[in-house]
């Protein structure tokens, strides 16, 4: 049986000084795979809202939530899994600490890291045109359904 309806997600395209901020959110490090930052949509709150708390949550940073810039959509074709993600181009916020330590209270991310584009592209990533959205700074676009990987 298939869900009603995909599970909504915000992320942020976050670049500062050329690097872009990845987080690991597989349960216990399952995988590699690095992705932006964010996190599921709570009804009630608008995307932009949802986004800022789940960073302030993942990394302690308050950010300025700009304007979308990527839709994607992904799904694990063996079960009900199915997502789309809404990315951001987002700022950390005049004044906001950098902690040394970051700690997600939920403890979903098990990695943090600002990758440069080379670095992005040595390491596993989604989605594929996550380096082009966020070193190129083009127009909002849509990624196609694509199957979930780890």
């Amino acid at each position: 049986m298939r869900p009603k309806s995909p599970r909504l997600a915000v992320r942020a395209i976050l670049v500062e000084d050329g690097r872009l901020l990845v987080v690991n959110a597989w349960p216990d490090g399952q995988s590699p795979l690095m992705c932006a930052p964010g996190g599921g949509v709570e009804v009630g709150s608008s995307l932009p809202d949802n986004l800022a708390r789940e960073i302030y949550e993942e990394t302690g940073m308050r950010i300025e939530v700009g304007a979308p810039c990527l839709v994607n959509e992904f799904h694990d074709p063996g079960s009900r899994f199915h997502q789309v993600d809404v990315y951001f181009r987002c700022t950390v916020a005049e004044g906001s600490p950098r902690p040394e330590v970051w700690d997600d209270p939920e403890a979903i991310v098990t990695q943090r890291a600002w990758v440069t584009r080379e670095e992005l592209a040595a390491s596993p990533h989604k989605p594929d045109s996550l380096a082009a959205v966020a070193f190129d700074g083009t127009g909002i676009t849509y990624d196609p359904l694509e199957p979930l990987v780890k």
